[in-house]
């Protein structure tokens, strides 16, 4: 039995449950986290200690972060559909999901949060502004990358497209004017309408 913990309005909650669709998968997601509570449970402790969302039981095997849930479930039970030969474009995969991690969700935060769960008299007008101009960049960088190739890792659709498609999908619902993606939005509109893209990302950003 796999269960997934975690409110749907998290994008580490989402990147997993879009793996969990396109792969297929039975599942049951638990509510858990922000307006739902129950992190702070001794029984939520025990399957993981930092107290975050998502985590995932598969049977008797319990892992939390997001991207290892992505990677394991596509390394358990998507070979050669997410999780793609050869090792090479697996490992450009790979380094997108730490791309998406480390660099393209802290960049975004301040402008997320400001500009979405931030009331407007309460906003950090310069950091949104630094934010925003930090992720101009980065999407730069995608619109050059996906020039190149239909999917992020290569010819295939796979688990980089995942990561960096959640976060994507949050910059295109920022109330902001952007600059013209126009490759980086016509990858996102190919990919928007996968089940898991669907299920995972259905609702208003929040």
């Amino acid at each position: 039995m796999i269960r997934i913990w975690g409110r749907l309005s998290s994008i580490n909650v989402q990147k997993v449950v879009w793996t969990a669709v396109d792969l297929e998968l039975d599942f049951t997601r638990l509510d858990a986290g922000g307006p739902f509570g129950g992190l702070d449970t001794p029984e939520y402790g025990l399957l993981n200690p930092n107290r975050l969302v998502p985590v995932l039981e598969d049977d008797d095997f319990v892992l939390w972060e997001s991207n290892a849930i992505v990677r394991y479930l596509a390394e358990r039970y998507g070979k050669n559909k997410l999780w793609i030969d050869p090792l090479p474009a697996r490992a450009k995969a790979d380094r997108w999901l730490d791309w998406q991690a480390t660099t393209f969700a802290p960049l975004m935060m301040p402008a997320f949060l400001g500009l979405v769960r931030t009331p407007e008299e309460e906003r950090n007008e310069l950091a949104i502004a630094d934010s925003l101009a930090q992720c101009g960049i980065l999407i730069n960088i995608l619109e050059r990358e996906l020039e190149q190739r239909p999917f992020l890792a290569g010819d295939e659709f796979s688990i980089a497209d995942i990561a960096v498609g959640a976060q994507v999908h949050r910059w295109f619902h920022l109330p902001i004017n952007r600059a013209p993606s126009p490759v980086l939005r016509a990858w996102y509109d190919r990919i928007i309408h996968r089940p898991g893209a669907v299920a995972a990302l259905g609702q208003p950003v929040t």
